[in-house]
């Protein structure tokens, strides 16, 4: 299980409360849907940000986060590569424990923003959720969010119920995941009882919405011809977006 807390001084622990209280499935978690988004939303990330940055301090401001052992490696990479370039493009300080999977994310300096921290402790969460490095890195973007989904919160408490439903969800060879993601333009991770999603906002909303749709029983053609609707709408609304931005 994923784990995130932050440390600061006293004079912001109402700030860390917002942040951090609960595990990293909740920490960017929508609690009116019971899944998770980085963000949390648009515009409490936009204000969490800003009261973070106004206190950003070298050796004292750090997330804690806690991963998988087994993902340990995979964060590091091949002699240190991956979190090498994780601090380069964050500008942050990553610490790794790999005895009980334990990672410290702190600012390089005060050139360090607030997003620089949200964005790498959402990567280090997307890789502890199973995906690989280079998928994880597409959370950089500014317009990326990681969604996770805790299939316990709809799935009975049986492991027979669970590998049903995460079968539903994978397909048979891979298939409905496959479909799911080249429908949307997603990365889907399946990992113990969690399904996490990276994508754009509106994308990876559209892909959980199927993934719900499966857990519910829904039939597989009735989840493709849902996203086949929702996706020319979400295309159809960043289109007029454009339009109405050059006029």
């Amino acid at each position: 299980m994923l784990k995130l807390w932050l440390s600061v001084k006293k004079t912001w622990r109402g700030v860390s409360k917002l942040v951090n209280e609960k595990h990293v499935k909740n920490s960017v978690q929508g609690t009116a849907s019971n899944s998770s988004t980085s963000s949390t939303t648009q515009g409490s990330l936009t204000n969490i940000n800003t009261r973070i940055q106004s206190r950003l301090v070298p050796g004292v401001t750090k997330f804690y986060i806690k991963i998988p052992l087994e993902r340990v490696d995979v964060l590091i990479g091949k002699k240190g590569e991956v979190l090498k370039q994780l601090m380069q493009e964050t500008q942050t300080l990553i610490t790794v424990d790999e005895v009980n999977g334990t990672v410290i994310i702190e600012p390089q300096g005060p050139q360090t923003r607030a997003v620089d921290m949200m964005k790498a402790k959402d990567i280090v969460t997307a890789i502890g959720y199973g995906f690989s490095p280079e998928r994880a890195f597409r959370l950089l973007d500014e317009d990326q969010v990681l969604i996770v989904i805790d299939l316990k919160q709809y799935v009975p408490p049986s492991e027979n119920h669970l590998t049903r439903v995460k079968g539903r969800i994978i397909g048979e060879e891979g298939k409905a995941r496959k479909n799911i993601e080249e429908m949307t333009g997603t990365y889907i991770s399946i990992y113990d009882d969690y399904v996490a999603i990276i994508g754009d906002y509106e994308s990876a909303n559209a892909a959980k919405d199927a993934i719900l749709m499966l857990i519910e029983g829904r039939q597989h053609s009735t989840v493709y011809k849902y996203l086949e609707r929702e996706m020319r709408r979400i295309r159809r609304s960043k289109m007029t977006s454009l339009w109405a931005k050059e006029s």
